[in-house]
């Protein structure tokens, strides 16, 4: 009987080992359960984190006022994609000058991808408050252009209800026309002229225009838009364009530059900038073969062998497309006593300038952004480090791929050019 105790504890105490033995593997599943019914339901275990860590939520949605989802604005129609783009520090151009060099992306407007959006829904809304256009009763819109004012027209007629009729010369880059066609438009393709030839691209649209008004036959009228001479065009970059500018660099720039094909970007950011900066300077960038540098440094336009007005070959000697000019538009012409300086750039500074974008900063424009990029960083030499310069980047460089881009050639593999290389001092 007494051996009895012992044998009892001895028992217990195996029992105790074997109990602890088998309840540790199944403790852990336990516990885990436990904890898991512990869990708020406001908390969620992080992605990879060990189960007891946790990340606590909040919810916020109860803090948001009525009044915030409410009155939010969406736009009507492509045409609300246009204006209101971005301006961005070119990073090569500022790091090689020292100064900050800011290019105003033009080629992201919404409708036709160019600052001509914006003129092209300007006069359209001008001629419809003037009753010269109504929508959707037939009236079509002939332009003369060498190709981007003709891009946003097509776009913004369809958009509004117009049809479009572009002329356009014939050594212009080939898939302009081909994405005019693909927009519905007529296009016109017609061989390089003087402005005194009635074959011009810009008379031949005028005629078409007036013709079409003439015809009883025709349904609607034709509304010649005449970006050249119609100050709408203008107006858009005082109303839109130069404010944007003003804003985005908390009113504090030096220069702005850009080249004129009509006028209308530099004399309606001029007229917006200079009464609020006195001492902007406004520089034109202009390509070789145009007459609008003259116009600046010398008060007229001029060839060795010709008079202002005379001119009988063809408007402009260069590959460049879409600025550069040999007569006087009613668009210059309002803001031409605005600009300071002129800067002359011939074909190969742009193409090198082009490639040199390309390849520094991964920006692919198109001719007439070469352009003003060339006369930004040589105005930015001049001036010295420490300013800040804004130009305009006109069109994405797929526009100018079977002419502009074809001459420039392709940039490879190359990452060592120097800014020397581009400017040539």
């Amino acid at each position: 009987m007494d051996s009895r105790p012992r044998l009892y504890l001895c028992t217990a105490f195996l029992c105790g080992v074997l109990l602890t033995l088998g309840f540790k593997d199944f403790y852990p599943d336990l516990e885990r359960r436990f904890r898991r019914r512990r869990v708020p339901i406001n908390s969620i275990a992080g992605a990879g984190l060990a189960s007891r860590d946790q990340i606590d939520l909040e919810d916020h949605t109860k803090s948001i006022k009525a009044a915030d989802t409410q009155d939010v604005e969406i736009g009507e129609g492509i045409e609300a994609c246009v204006g209101n783009t971005p301006l961005f520090r070119i990073k090569s151009l500022s790091e090689e000058t020292g100064c900050d060099i800011l290019g105003k992306a033009e080629f992201l407007n919404g409708a036709g991808g160019s600052p001509k959006d914006r003129v092209a829904l300007n006069m359209i809304k001008t001629a419809e408050e003037q009753g010269l256009l109504t929508p959707h009763s037939g009236d079509t819109i002939y332009e003369g252009t060498v190709g981007s004012t003709g891009i946003s027209l097509a776009t913004i007629c369809r958009a509004r209800g117009y049809l479009a009729h572009i002329c356009m010369p014939s050594d212009q880059a080939t898939e302009k026309s081909n994405l005019l066609l693909k927009l519905g438009a007529v296009v016109d393709r017609v061989p390089p002229a003087p402005i005194i030839d009635p074959m011009h691209f810009v008379n031949r649209a005028r005629n078409l225009a007036a013709g079409h008004t003439a015809d009883p036959t025709r349904p609607g009228r034709g509304y010649f838009a005449d970006q050249f001479e119609n100050e709408a065009n203008w107006q858009a970059h005082f109303e839109g364009t130069g404010p944007e500018i003003y804003q985005q660099c908390g009113g504090k720039l030096d220069a702005f530059v850009a080249g004129a094909g009509t006028g209308g970007t530099i004399a309606g950011v001029a007229r917006f900038l200079k009464p609020k900066l006195p001492n902007l300077r406004i520089v034109l960038a202009d390509p070789q073969g145009s007459g609008l540098f003259n116009r600046i440094k010398n008060g007229v336009m001029f060839d060795p062998l010709e008079r202002e007005g005379t001119r009988r070959r063809s408007q402009v000697d260069t590959i460049v497309e879409g600025i550069g000019l040999n007569r006087v538009t009613a668009n210059f012409e309002a803001g031409r006593e605005l600009i300071d300086d002129a800067i002359k750039v011939n074909d190969d500074e742009a193409m090198t300038m082009a490639r040199w974008l390309a390849e520094k900063d991964g920006i692919f424009v198109g001719s007439s952004s070469a352009v003003n990029c060339v006369a930004a960083a040589r105005l930015a030499r001049l001036m010295g480090p420490g300013h800040r310069i804004v130009t305009i980047l006109c069109d994405s460089g797929t526009r100018h791929l079977s002419k502009f881009w074809a001459y420039a050639g392709d940039i490879g593999g190359k990452t060592s050019s120097k800014l020397i290389d581009v400017l040539g001092d």
